[in-house]
């Protein structure tokens, strides 16, 4: 297992979570939610400023792919965001199959009592929680890092 911080990304359209790990890579925890800027770069900038006060290993963003296996209007979004914070920062950015990460979430948040509307703030956090501990547990039971390693220079 890399010794580091990983920091998740789960991407919205309204907003994106962000979760971290330890530096062992043994537990995910939620760090905060960020308001997408579709017309700038402030949300990206504000990732990468957490990125590098974390000192991260890597920056895993979720692909929210179909239940079929296929890419969707969301996955299309999620890799070009992931792909600005790839040109943005010279951390890794991996991306990772994140099906079914806000919906599990949303049960997450049901089962601890907490209404649906009383959890829009933290439900981007709790997927981004979830994504990044799926990726630290395959990574523990493989020894090999999931999902795909963006090369910025390549392009989508």
């Amino acid at each position: 297992m890399r010794q580091g911080v990983r920091l998740g990304v789960d991407v919205g359209r309204a907003r994106v979570g962000l979760a971290r790990s330890d530096r062992d890579g043994l537990l995910a925890t939620p760090v905060e939610t960020v308001a997408r800027d579709l017309k700038g770069s402030a949300d990206v900038d504000h990732i990468v400023a957490v990125a590098r006060e974390l000192e991260v290993l890597e920056i895993i963003v979720g692909l929210p792919i179909a239940l079929s296996g296929a890419h969707t209007a969301s996955t299309q979004d999620a890799l070009e965001f992931a792909e600005r914070l790839a040109t943005a920062i010279d951390t890794p950015v991996r991306t990772v199959d994140e099906r079914l990460s806000t919906v599990s979430a949303h049960a997450a948040l049901r089962s601890a009592g907490r209404k649906t509307k009383t959890h829009r703030s933290v439900i981007d956090q709790v997927a981004a929680v979830i994504i990044v501990q799926h990726t630290l547990d395959a990574e523990r039971a493989t020894g090999i890092a999931p999902g795909a390693l963006l090369d910025a220079n390549e392009g989508l």
